[in-house]
């Protein structure tokens, strides 16, 4: 995931801003690492480059 991709990505649910947290980084490209929404209190990890929105009404804490 390119890091110029938070200028536009939202929390699914509230459409909120949301956090990253990078694990590993190269090139460039976040390799894994998280998304976190404080509004909602949801993470969508990033794996192999790619965030994970789906099911986002489960991941509820």
């Amino acid at each position: 995931m390119k890091r110029q991709m938070m200028d536009i990505l939202v929390c699914p649910e509230c459409k909120g801003q949301l956090v990253i947290t990078v694990i590993s980084e190269a090139q460039g490209d976040i390799i894994t690492g998280s998304l976190s929404c404080g509004t909602c209190e949801i993470d969508f990890p990033i794996a192999n480059s790619v965030p994970n929105f789906m099911n986002a009404s489960d991941k509820r804490n």
